[in-house]
């Protein structure tokens, strides 16, 4: 089974868990729980317990079907560094990515104070194949970047994505990738262009790459009419997934 991505900037997702609980305010209008409800009420059988987080042991090999390499976004529904998520069961997922090691794999989390404590534990010599992330959706949270920079990866990456604030000066020391872009959904936040700007400026400066997904909702300077990234074209620098 090929879970092929919608994702612009991955190529493929792999859940081995499900469902999640709200952390911070970029949670607020989380398209997982969203998605994840629809899901449920489908009767999709992966999905039977909704938002709840699950874990799911029959999901593990799936990397190990997949012959072609991908690039694989691990947990788009869900956060692997869960508190309810044992290190026993992550270690067992970093061993698949480490058998399967002609995939690329990128972990997402807005916890990367367990990330931090996991791989202390058991990968202080990160995986080659393996990029570590956290979410940053306004300054109040740059914290995070502090601590993910104590990760061991190869790639460390941010999504500041939804942006929800502006995320003043970012220090991106360590930091290989920067994803930004506006919240989608019926209850969308807006976005400032500037905030926007302010990011790949500062990416471009200190030569990390940037992507921007999208604007999400419409753009309060735009009177009303939607932006999509074609309308935008000044962010230079993308990733390298060589």
């Amino acid at each position: 089974m090929s879970e092929k991505s919608g994702i612009e900037w991955t190529h493929a997702t792999w859940n081995p868990t499900t469902g999640c609980t709200k952390v911070s305010p970029g949670c607020l209008n989380c398209y997982a729980e969203k998605l994840s409800y629809r899901l449920y009420r489908m009767g999709v059988e992966k999905y039977k317990n909704n938002f709840k987080l699950t874990i799911h042991e029959d999901s593990l090999e799936i990397p190990l079907k997949w012959q072609e390499p991908k690039l694989i976004f691990v947990n788009s529904m869900s956060d692997l560094f869960h508190k309810d998520v044992p290190f026993a069961f992550v270690k067992r997922v970093f061993e698949v990515m480490e058998e399967a090691n002609w995939h690329c794999y990128q972990i997402l989390t807005k916890r990367p104070e367990r990330m931090l404590e996991f791989t202390q534990k058991y990968y202080q010599k990160p995986l080659s194949n393996v990029w570590l992330g956290t979410s940053v959706e306004s300054a109040a949270w740059k914290g995070r970047i502090d601590i993910l920079r104590k990760v061991p990866a190869r790639v460390r990456f941010l999504s500041i994505e939804p942006l929800i604030g502006q995320v003043g000066e970012l220090n991106l020391k360590n930091i290989h990738w920067v994803i930004a872009g506006g919240e989608s959904g019926p209850n969308r936040r807006p976005v400032d262009k500037e905030w926007v700007r302010e990011i790949r400026d500062q990416c471009i400066d200190q030569k990390v790459a940037f992507f921007f997904k999208q604007w999400g909702g419409y753009h309060p300077k735009a009177n009303g009419r939607r932006l999509d990234r074609k309308h935008w074209n000044e962010y230079p620098v993308k990733m390298n997934y060589a």
